[in-house]
Formats: C-alpha cells, sequence, structure tokens
C-alpha cells in the first residue's frame, strides 16, 4: 500500500507491469538510489544506510514490485503477523519505492530521488530490473546509485573503505570512481547496472568494507560512511548523527571484545598495519578494496 493507504493499481505499461502504484508527484530529473538485503548488504550497512536517508527526507512509498513472479517462496518466506485489527495477515517480500526530496546544499539546490529498499529475487532478473530501469526512464531519472557493503579483511578501527565504481568512462571520469573490470558470477546489482547501460541510463556502485571477523553483526559505521560518499557524489548534504552515535558506541563495543582476546588482538593489529600502509596511497587503497570486491563477487558461486 502507498504511504497514504490509496490502493495500489498495476502499471498499464508493458515494461512496468510488474509495477503496483499510486501516480508518483511531481519530481524534476531524480536519481534513484537503491539497495537489497541479502548477499550484497554485508552487516546490513546498505540497507541501513538507505532506511537512514530515508527517513532523514521523510519519504513516502509510491509503489512495490509485485513480487509473485520474482521470488521462489520457499526460500524467501512471507510471514504471518497481526494487522491492527488482530487479524492475521500474509506479508509478502516487499520492494518499495519511495519519493524524497533532500534538504538544500549550500547553494540552494534540492535533489529529488526515488528510493528502492528491496531483497534480491530468485527468479526473472532480467524482467525484474526492467521494472526498475523502466520506472527510471518514465520519470527522467539521470542517475541510478546502489548501495552495497561486502566482507574484507579491514580493521574496525579505521575509517570505513567505500569503493565505487561504473561502466561508463564518462561516469568514471566525473565521479573519480573507477571503472569496472570485475569478471565472473554476479548479483542483481551487477545485471542492474548492465540493463542501466543497456537503456542509456548513467549508473554507479558504492560498497562499503565491513570487517569479515564481524560478518553476523549490523555495522553502523558501515551504513555512516555509505551515506556520507553517497552525499558527496550528490553534492548535498546529508546529516547523520544517529549513525555518528551508534557507530562510536559500535566501536566501542567491539574494540572491549577485541582486547579481552589475544589471538583477535594480534589478528587486528596486523589488519591495521597493513592498512596504515595502503592508507599511504588513496589510489592504491581503492585497488585493494577492488579486488576484494571481486574476491567477494567470486565465492558466491556457491
Amino acid at each position: 500500500m502507498a504511504a497514504d493507504d490509496t490502493p495500489l493499481i498495476p502499471s498499464p505499461t508493458p515494461h512496468l507491469r510488474h509495477l503496483l502504484h499510486t501516480a508518483p508527484a511531481d519530481v524534476r530529473g531524480p536519481v534513484m538510489i537503491v539497495a537489497f538485503e541479502g548477499w550484497n548488504d554485508a552487516g546490513d550497512a546498505a540497507t541501513i544506510a538507505l532506511h537512514h536517508i530515508e527517513a532523514q527526507w521523510e519519504a513516502k512509498v509510491f509503489a512495490t514490485i509485485d513480487p509473485e513472479e520474482f521470488y521462489d517462496f520457499s526460500e524467501t518466506r512471507p510471514l504471518v503477523q497481526f494487522d491492527d485489527d488482530g487479524m492475521r495477515e500474509i506479508v509478502w517480500p516487499t520492494n518499495a519505492l519511495s519519493l524524497v526530496r533532500s534538504d538544500a546544499n549550500e547553494g540552494g539546490t534540492r535533489v529529488d530521488a526515488i528510493t528502492l529498499i528491496g531483497i534480491e529475487p530468485q527468479l526473472r532478473w532480467r524482467t525484474f530490473c526492467q521494472q526498475i530501469t523502466g520506472l527510471a526512464e518514465h520519470v527522467g531519472a539521470r542517475f541510478v546509485i546502489t548501495l552495497g557493503a561486502l566482507l574484507a579483511e579491514t580493521p574496525h578501527s579505521r575509517p570505513t573503505q567505500v569503493f565505487g565504481t561504473a561502466y561508463e568512462t564518462a561516469v568514471v571520469d566525473e565521479l573519480g570512481l573507477l571503472p569496472s573490470r570485475y569478471q565472473g558470477p554476479t548479483g542483481i546489482v551487477g545485471v542492474l547496472h548492465a540493463a542501466c547501460r543497456d537503456a542509456g541510463l548513467r549508473s554507479a556502485s558504492l560498497w562499503a568494507a565491513v570487517p569479515a571477523y564481524l560478518s553476523s553483526n549490523p555495522s553502523p559505521k558501515a551504513a555512516l560512511a555509505l551515506v556520507q560518499k553517497t552525499a558527496h557524489l550528490l553534492d548535498i548534504s546529508i546529516p547523520a548523527p544517529e549513525l555518528e552515535i551508534a557507530s562510536l558506541s559500535w566501536e566501542t563495543q567491539v574494540q572491549a571484545a577485541v582486547d579481552a582476546d589475544p589471538d583477535t588482538a594480534a589478528f587486528v593489529a596486523a589488519l591495521e598495519a597493513r592498512f596504515d600502509n595502503n592508507d599511504m596511497n588513496p589510489f592504491d587503497a581503492d585497488l585493494s578494496l577492488a579486488d576484494e570486491v571481486e574476491q567477494f563477487l567470486r565465492e558466491q558461486r556457491d
């Protein structure tokens, strides 16, 4: 349902036939920011970051992607819960699209955006991505950004690295990113960027590094880094005091746990030394994280 409880209706546009929506509000050359739960969301950093952006900009849901044709419900199971009236209801896997408008930057410029927080589907990836690129074309989106996070050999006690890549040379040069050089198995993010390229949509992918030894813990620090990198990319301000406080608390708690175990402390010290050496040359640090991204993607084939 839409945020104002207006009934959702199927789109009549062929490429958007799986999109359930109300009429979107007036937007002007929006960017689209996308994050998916699942294997490309280590530490929940990508979805935490985008949830924060939505909350900061008072997002209003205007559409969902019908899950019927895109999910194996024995793998991604719907949930049963009670509604406000005490009635049982089924909650299906949700891919929600929202409209947001940023706060003004120093020059008074605001950014319109469409955000999508979803779940990587099991089925019909090309058709699924057509729903996203079709909507982007329909509203005249000027740019698509995907947020991701991966487990990497990086220490929790150093600044979180965020690696940005793009398919198109012009985007690489304009935004100071690195060209995508990955070959191998990919996820829905990779397919979406290929679909953007085929549709003539400019796009970029941001990845934050989450310490591999903290694989089961949500990472507000990595989420904060993604928010900051997104703000820099769009030349806007995105206040994040809650994430800053959560990051400091997270780092303090992790450090206490590390200090209590000599073996872990020695391992982290080695990671810190490697990070500090790489940090002497930011470009080498980016390439190192790019290698981590490639290795992470290859390991997903199983």
